[in-house]
C-alpha cells in the first residue's frame, strides 16, 4: 500500500508526517487503523541516517496510529503528537494499546 503511494508523482509521494488510513485495524483487536510515516525514534539516529556511496539515505518508519491520533497531529501537527506519545510512553510494539488522545 505504501510502495503504491509512494510510486506515484513526487508530489503525492509519502514524507515524513504523513498519514495513510489502512482502512482496517494494523491487527486483530488493535484500534490503530492509520499509518504515521515518522522518524525511528526509539533507534534512533543510527538507524535513521544511512551513508551509501554516492550519498545518503534516509530511513523512516510507519508507525500504526488511530484515527484519533491522525486528527489531533491534523489540527496540532506532528511535533504535539510525538510530544503525546513520549509523555504516554507509546508501547509502539503493542497492537493493542489504548489511543494517546
Amino acid at each position: 500500500m505504501t510502495a503504491f503511494y509512494h510510486a506515484g508523482e513526487m508530489e503525492q509521494r509519502l514524507g515524513l508526517g504523513h498519514t495513510v488510513p489502512i482502512g482496517r485495524p494494523w491487527c486483530p483487536g488493535s484500534m490503530c487503523d492509520h499509518l504515521l510515516v515518522s522518524l525511528p525514534y526509539p533507534f534512533g539516529p543510527a538507524l535513521e541516517e544511512c551513508t551509501v556511496r554516492g550519498g545518503h539515505v534516509q530511513v523512516l518508519w510507519l508507525l500504526p496510529i488511530t484515527e484519533s491520533e491522525r486528527d489531533f497531529k491534523a489540527e496540532h501537527g506532528l511535533e504535539a503528537l510525538e510530544e503525546r506519545f513520549e509523555e504516554a510512553e507509546l508501547e509502539y510494539w503493542n497492537p493493542t494499546r489504548k489511543p494517546t488522545v
